[in-house]
């Protein structure tokens, strides 16, 4: 572990772009990162990966995958255009380009990932011909196959994506959709033509597994849920490519109702099922699931509230009641948590909290689960603008190896970029 803090400066010239506040506001004194820290990109455009559960980093550990837009602050409509690539950390941090998506949002970009089990393919979501698309790229030829559908999730093995429906999403959870196609039952509550696909990532061939229809079947304390408005995020594969973990969620009011609140009024709980959707199981049936992620393909580790207990993360075991408190005293708050791949990737939990204290710091953090140590890897200092539907959460991703993670961060004065901390020091 490192014996002494690396601080991070700012330069005049970067305060000077700053897109959010004052020029003359010095935010130098507001971060400080405690692992060996740089910036991979940097301004005038702005670069975020976004969500925390899918591989970034090449099977190298080399290449590192990136969005890039030219705006922020607003949400992203149907023209909007990003960019995709990645930076070569192995000369000069330098910016190749792969292609575009016109299907994106800010939290979690495009789905943009090397495929599983590939050495040289990277998917991301599109849109093409009134339809949201997949691109899968060779980088090393530089082909570009399209599949019918988007993708959520992609299985280890990568043979498999399981998808939802992101028209519906885009309706019921403004800014986890995408802009840009309609929803044909944006008038119903619970459609049977919808809900969650399995697609062959060679063929394209998809099925519909999961009906939001017979997700409302199912009681929820007591009661079906037909007269709720039905939809389902967060999908994800157990790492055996087995069974994977989706969040049923829904809310009283609908898109098209008088007092419709983005944030407010939704219920949560989690299933697993095979990976054909089958052997349906609800593991956290309390309303209040949030990030998750696989430990092991028995075991998921959650933040939620079960029933007559606090809300904390908590270890579940698939397919039984079995549930225990992972530490409430090192891990207090919500995060975007995930396992090192080192060991038998349950020695260490990579994992970040949303903005803290009057200096708006997201620390994330590594917790070694045998000693029940948390160590800090910075606090980085987000600006007051940044909340809502655009603010900038640091997603901690992690390297294969487990040596190096890469946040999404606008601590650096020129809007949200890209930071890989060495944590080698710290697993070591």
């Amino acid at each position: 572990m490192p014996t002494r803090r690396h601080f991070l400066q700012l330069s005049a010239a970067t305060l000077a772009t700053a897109p959010f506040r004052s020029r003359a506001e010095d935010i130098t004194h507001l971060s400080e990162a405690l692992v060996p820290t740089r910036a991979l990109t940097q301004g005038p455009k702005f670069h975020w990966f976004g969500y925390y559960d899918k591989w970034e980093f090449d099977p190298t550990d080399r290449f590192v995958l990136s969005n890039q837009v030219d705006f922020e602050g607003r949400t992203p409509t149907a023209d909007d255009r990003i960019q995709v690539g990645m930076v070569d950390t192995e000369n000069g941090d330098a910016w190749i380009e792969l292609g575009k998506s016109d299907a994106w949002g800010w939290q979690q970009g495009c789905m943009l990932q090397w495929r599983p089990g590939s050495k040289n393919e990277v998917v991301w979501n599109d849109r093409e011909d009134g339809h949201h698309v997949c691109r899968v790229k060779n980088i090393d030829t530089g082909k570009v196959r399209t599949l019918p559908r988007p993708i959520y999730a992609l299985s280890p093995d990568g043979k498999w994506a399981v998808t939802a429906d992101f028209a519906r999403i885009q309706n019921l959870r403004p800014g986890y959709g995408y802009q840009g196609v309609a929803d044909p039952y944006r008038a119903e509550r619970c459609p049977e033509q919808s809900g969650i696909w399995r697609m062959n990532m060679e063929t394209g061939e998809s099925e519909l597994i999961v009906t939001l229809a017979s997700l409302a079947d199912i009681p929820y304390q007591g009661q079906k849920l037909h007269d709720q408005w039905n939809y389902v995020n967060h999908l994800l594969v157990s790492p055996d490519s087995q069974r994977f973990i989706f969040l049923h969620r829904w809310r009283a009011k609908g898109p098209d109702d008088a007092g419709f609140a983005v944030n407010n009024g939704f219920v949560t709980r989690m299933f697993t099922a095979n990976l054909d959707g089958s052997g349906r199981f609800v593991l956290d049936p309390s309303g209040y699931t949030s990030h998750f992620v696989w430990r092991d393909p028995q075991h998921v580790c959650a933040w939620t509230k079960p029933e007559g207990k606090e809300s904390a993360f908590y270890l579940f075991k698939d397919k039984t009641d079995s549930v225990e408190t992972v530490d409430m005293e090192a891990m207090p708050v919500n995060g975007h948590n995930t396992y090192l791949t080192l060991g038998n990737g349950q020695e260490w939990i990579l994992n970040d909290c949303y903005p803290t204290g009057i200096r708006r710091q997201q620390i994330p953090y590594l917790y070694h689960v045998p000693t029940k140590r948390r160590i800090e890897l910075g606090r980085f200092h987000s600006p007051k603008d940044y909340t809502g539907e655009w603010r900038c959460d640091t997603h901690p991703r992690s390297s294969h190896n487990g040596k190096k993670v890469v946040i999404d961060s606008p601590h650096g004065g020129n809007g949200r970029q890209l930071y890989l901390l060495d944590v080698s020091g710290v697993v070591g």
